[in-house]
């Protein structure tokens, strides 16, 4: 039988963000959201991108494997990695079958409680070592404004996570003026206190390094002007946060 093909954006080979230790990253194409902060609108389409088989993925990430200490491996990442489930599970087969950690940075937009669904995600689980979750802001109304969806099969994802057992990172990008106000950060902080697994929550400052992208595409960047959070504002954010009490992953 032949391979799955995958749509690949990118490939990093010594990513230090995403998941702990030094991990191979491979960015694939697809997302159905369309954040307004969003820094790789060029991921938002399945089409283009290199076409690429678990195989080869891994034929090129196993050269970095001697720089996987603490934890090092390979994260999945986007675009959405969940819109390529089929993909990614093949690839994270092939990793653990070498022993390998896997990531799975998502936001959680694709995850449905349809039985079927659960029954490849389940898969997927079971294969992942630590899942990254990005949680926009915890009110729907403003998650449907900020980014054209509903958040509340992405905060049923974060508790299925938590009910099963699974390691998981939650990070909310603090834009100012827009993820920045007090009740949804406190809404924020009780809802991950609630889940058992989060092992870090970090505070990922809102930049404007993807806004000459807009431009070369032709779209709108919608938040023109809004500048990046202040030290002072980002640490406000953290102290509404608390996120100094989710520090238990090595090699971070």
């Amino acid at each position: 039988m032949s391979e799955i093909i995958g749509r690949v954006n990118s490939l990093e080979s010594f990513g230090s963000v995403d998941g702990p230790g030094v991990r191979y990253i491979v960015f694939l194409k697809g997302c159905h959201m369309r954040c307004k902060y969003c820094h790789n609108p060029e991921t938002w389409s399945m089409e283009g991108g290199m076409e690429m088989t678990p195989s080869q993925i891994m034929e090129k990430a196993i050269r970095f494997k001697a720089y996987w200490k603490n934890g090092g491996g390979i994260t999945v990442s986007g675009g959405e990695a969940l819109c390529q489930i089929d993909f990614v599970i093949e690839l994270f087969k092939l990793a653990k079958s070498k022993g390998i950690n896997t990531c799975l940075d998502t936001s959680g937009n694709p995850f449905s409680m349809d039985s079927e669904y659960l029954k490849k995600f389940d898969e997927l689980m079971s294969l992942t070592d630590t899942f990254l979750l990005d949680i926009k802001i915890i009110d729907d109304e403003k998650h449907k404004i900020l980014t054209g969806w509903t958040n509340k099969n992405i905060l049923e994802l974060a508790k299925y996570l938590s009910d099963n057992n699974k390691d998981m990172w939650i990070r909310n990008v603090l834009v100012p003026g827009v993820t920045d106000d007090q009740e949804d950060l406190e809404g924020l902080r009780d809802f991950v206190a609630s889940l058992k697994t989060v092992k870090r929550f970090e505070v990922l400052p809102y930049h404007t390094l993807g806004v000459v992208k807009y431009a070369e595409l032709g779209i709108k960047y919608e938040l023109e002007g809004v500048l990046p959070p202040t030290k002072e504002e980002i640490q406000r954010a953290n102290d509404i946060l608390e996120t100094e009490k989710y520090q238990g992953y090595l090699g971070r």
